[in-house]
C-alpha cells in the first residue's frame, strides 16, 4: 500500500451548504415537517434529491439541522434571562416573541410549535430530539422564575413549575395565533394580559409608626 490517500468518491459539491439549510429551514418554519415534500426543499435549495441525500443524510437529518439552526438564530437571539427581574425577564421574552412572529419578513408562528404538530409520524429518535429541545426551553424559563422567587420577588410558595408551563403555553398559542394571521398589536395585547397573571410582589413588612395612646377623656 502506498500513501497517497484515496480521493474522495463522486462529484465534488457545487452549492452552499449554509445557504441549502437556511432554505430548507424556512421552508420546514412554513409547512412543517410532515408538510414539506422532498419536490418543496429541493426546489428551495436549488439542488436534486442525490444532493440533499450526499449533503445532509435523509429529510429528518435536514430537519434536526433546520431546527438546530433556527434556534441559534431566532431562539436564542433574545437574552431574556439578563433582565433585572424574573418578570421582566418573562415580559420581554414574551414581547420579543409577539415581534418575531409577526415579520412579514418570517413564516408566521414558531418554527417549534410547527414541529411539534407536524411530525406525528417522524421517528422516535425525531421525537426524542423534539421533545429534548422543548425540555431545555422550559427548563431555562423556569431557571430564571427559580431566581425570581429566590430573591423574593415572587410570594413564598410560588410553584414555578406551574408558572414556567403558563408562560410555555401562552408563547405556544401565541404561535397558533400568528399563524392564523394574527396581528402585532393583537399578539402584545396577549402579552399585556398574560402579564397580568404574574403573582403579586409580596409586600414588604411596613414600619409600624409608634403613636401615643389618645387619653380617655374624663367624665
Amino acid at each position: 500500500m502506498n500513501g497517497t490517500p484515496a480521493k474522495p468518491r463522486g462529484r465534488p459539491r457545487s452549492f452552499d451548504r449554509d445557504i441549502a439549510l437556511e432554505r430548507a429551514m424556512e421552508v420546514f418554519w412554513k409547512l412543517g415537517f410532515e408538510g414539506a415534500s422532498l419536490h418543496d426543499l429541493t426546489e428551495a435549495m436549488g439542488i436534486n434529491p442525490p444532493s440533499l441525500y450526499a449533503a445532509f443524510g435523509d429529510k429528518e437529518h435536514l430537519f434536526l439541522e433546520a431546527v438546530e439552526r433556527y434556534q441559534a438564530k431566532h431562539g436564542a437571539a433574545c437574552p431574556y434571562t439578563d433582565a433585572a427581574t424574573a418578570r421582566e425577564a418573562v415580559e420581554r421574552l414574551l414581547t420579543y416573541t409577539a415581534n418575531e412572529f409577526s415579520k412579514a419578513c418570517n413564516p408566521r408562528g414558531c418554527l417549534m410549535v410547527m414541529a411539534a404538530i407536524t411530525s406525528s409520524t417522524s421517528s422516535a429518535k425525531l421525537q426524542s430530539a423534539l421533545a429534548e429541545s422543548r425540555a431545555a426551553g422550559r427548563a431555562r424559563l423556569k431557571a430564571r422564575i427559580d431566581q425570581g422567587l429566590k430573591d423574593g420577588e415572587l410570594p413564598r410558595g410560588t410553584d414555578t413549575g406551574a408558572l414556567a408551563d403558563f408562560y410555555a403555553t401562552i408563547l405556544s398559542g401565541m404561535s397558533l395565533q400568528a399563524r392564523d394571521g394574527a396581528t402585532r398589536k393583537r399578539l402584545l395585547a396577549t402579552v399585556a394580559g398574560a402579564m397580568r397573571a404574574w403573582p403579586d410582589r409580596p409586600a414588604r413588612a411596613s414600619k409600624r409608626l409608634t403613636q401615643k395612646p389618645v387619653a380617655s377623656p374624663r367624665m
